[in-house]
């Protein structure tokens, strides 16, 4: 939640107003200890359910873009692999990545490359006469066979998941993400966040028509359950604390299954109305094993094409652009200092991996930053990294059984949609949130914003209803530009990214004057030491592996925090104004935002 500003003293400083009391979960936890095990389950239930909503949905929309045909496996087996690299990427990150709460899972990143590189299949695409329509249809030529067209365009795409997870992890090797993240400030952020919950609506749209009194059912549960009954207190159980003997507390039992109760309720009422069975485009071909051991080359090996690798780059920039934006909205979420450049590096390149892992079991999706496992977090108002823990523990059970994935498939359209919708809403409410933090009556902020926003939203339409498709002749020159044409969140940061670093504007302005002197000098004084005190004992590797970073190449120290690392931890956007004490003259307000309107160009 953003600090309300209020100007106080010499004209130009601005000092956060004292936050008001609340019942947050974080006030509830420090006052009653950490999660309990129990607890903590539940919590790493429904963000497993969000999890499923994402595979399910995803891959839905993908089999429906490929080829007439049928694989002589089940497609349970490819959820399946989806959930164990899932898994194992959300272990790998919060141990030895980024460190945040994160859950890894698929998105609109990869889907819409996936879907540019299917749609160009040659034998389903025939042009009708004229220019003004392109229609398509089945093959029936000598040469087209459904099972083999079928297995190669879904090769080719998990050829382009791992082109993708390859460059991912070359960005965080050169130590790429840590020195964008620190120019990413409230401008960069907002626009990003907004496209990015606004992006999934045609999809959340399709899956709700599947049934709307089921959708607005669970939407209305979502919302009633976490926001009006958000502040009901339930007796639980003895809470038992080390600092404190074992009593009794009320929860806010109702905020912390926003997720759990609405789902159940509706899975329940759709199931005697048979609206639970498997689309046909899970339905199985095979039936479903119910252990399998995943492992590369079960099927086919991915297939590197030139199309291939043209898509990967494009997933790659777009995945890396929302993970960046999760790493900012997360920290924000959990009051937790910015992560410094070393875990943005880590962060991001073990999102490759995963990605490389994803691509050779033959999963068409890669993993990255869930937004709406952090609209979940938002939602629940706790996150915690045990919690991320038992999702990705979970998940990796879960690969290991396809039969009880097949089990997953039959949750209702309906209900995914409305998971998903709520959660995409939270996080497009955290864009809004980003832009109050700048001056919102400046000409430079609103054109910024506006300009961003409409334009990332405006070239994916303008993709898919031109006359005439984009091209430049070489197809995998047109898979690339559909695909970072078509992508909104890629659109979006970029287009405010170098907007907010080249259009002149001081740092109150720009939304970067947290850290400005204002009249309690001490308390000031003191706030950057806790906070980097707080950036050392969260985003620190764990001790077996700091232990190695004295050892470990020079190209890989950027992965490892060094001991000047704690002074510069506090130089990214959320609190330039650190640094504002060094330079001549700062005392004075004027000379000194003129000044940092200077650094800003």
């Amino acid at each position: 939640h953003p600090i309300p500003l209020l100007s106080m003293g010499s004209p130009g400083v601005l000092a956060p107003l004292p936050p008001r009391p609340s019942l947050s979960s974080h006030a509830w936890a420090s006052r009653c200890g950490s999660l309990t095990w129990g607890l903590s389950c539940l919590l790493a239930l429904q963000h497993f359910l969000v999890l499923a909503s994402l595979l399910c949905a995803f891959h839905l929309l993908l089999l429906c873009s490929l080829p007439p045909g049928a694989p002589s496996y089940s497609p349970a087996q490819l959820l399946a692999s989806s959930f164990f690299a899932c898994g194992m990427s959300t272990v790998l990150q919060t141990w030895t990545g980024s460190r945040l709460p994160l859950i890894q899972a698929p998105s609109l990143e990869f889907i819409i490359p996936a879907l540019v590189l299917t749609s160009q299949k040659l034998p389903m695409a025939i042009q009708t006469s004229g220019n003004a329509s392109l229609t398509m249809h089945q093959c029936r030529g000598p040469g087209c066979h459904g099972l083999e067209l079928w297995n190669t365009s879904l090769r080719e795409v998990s050829g382009a998941v791992v082109v993708s997870g390859l460059l991912q992890g070359m960005l965080g090797l050169l130590g790429a993400p840590g020195r964008v993240f620190v120019h990413c400030g409230p401008l960069v952020l907002a626009p990003s966040l907004f496209v990015a919950g606004l992006s999934a609506h045609r999809e959340v749209a399709q899956l709700c028509s599947a049934h709307w009194g089921l959708a607005v059912m669970l939407i209305l549960l979502m919302v009633v359950c976490s926001q009006h009954l958000g502040s009901r207190r339930v007796p639980l159980c003895p809470w038992k604390s080390a600092s404190t003997s074992s009593a009794h507390f009320h929860t806010p039992a109702f905020r912390f299954l926003s997720v759990l109760i609405p789902v159940a309720c509706v899975w329940v009422t759709a199931v005697p109305l048979g609206l639970s069975a498997v689309p046909l485009q899970l339905a199985a071909a095979a039936e479903a094993p119910w252990f399998w051991l995943p492992h590369p080359g079960d099927w086919n090996w991915p297939l590197l094409t030139p199309r291939a690798l043209a898509a990967g780059i494009s997933m790659a920039l777009a995945a890396s652009t929302s993970s960046l934006g999760c790493y900012a909205l997360c920290h924000q979420l959990l009051h937790w200092p910015p992560p410094p450049a070393h875990a943005c590096n880590r962060g991001l390149s073990l999102e490759g991996l995963g990605s490389v892992l994803a691509g050779l079991l033959g999963s068409p999706l890669g993993t990255v930053s869930s937004f709406p496992n952090v609209g979940t977090v938002s939602l629940f108002q706790a996150g915690s990294r045990r919690v991320a823990h038992l999702v990705g523990l979970l998940s990796l059970a879960l690969g290991f059984c396809p039969g009880l994935v097949q089990l997953l498939t039959t949750i209702p359209l309906p209900v995914l949609g409305g998971v998903l919708g709520v959660t995409q809403a939270v996080v497009l409410s955290a864009g809004f949130s980003s832009f109050h933090l700048t001056d919102i009556d400046s000409g430079r902020n609103v054109f910024i914003m506006g300009f961003s926003i409409f334009m990332a939203l405006l070239l994916p339409r303008w993709l898919r209803e031109a006359p005439v498709l984009l091209s430049t002749g070489w197809s995998p020159s047109d898979v690339l530009l559909r695909s970072l044409l078509a992508q909104p969140i890629f659109m979006a940061g970029l287009l405010s990214f170098l907007l907010e670093n080249t259009v002149s504007g001081s740092w109150l302005e720009r939304g970067l004057s947290q850290g400005l002197p204002s009249s309690l000098p001490a308390q000031e004084v003191q706030k950057p030491q806790k906070s980097t005190e707080k950036a050392v004992q969260e985003y620190g590797l764990p001790d077996p592996i700091q232990s190695l970073c004295s050892r470990i190449p020079q190209p890989l120290r950027c992965f490892c925090p060094m001991p000047e690392d704690p002074v510069d931890l506090e130089a990214g956007p959320s609190e330039p104004g650190e640094t504002a004490d060094l330079l001549p003259g700062s005392g004075e307000p004027c000379l000194a935002a003129s000044t940092e309107g200077l650094r800003s160009l």
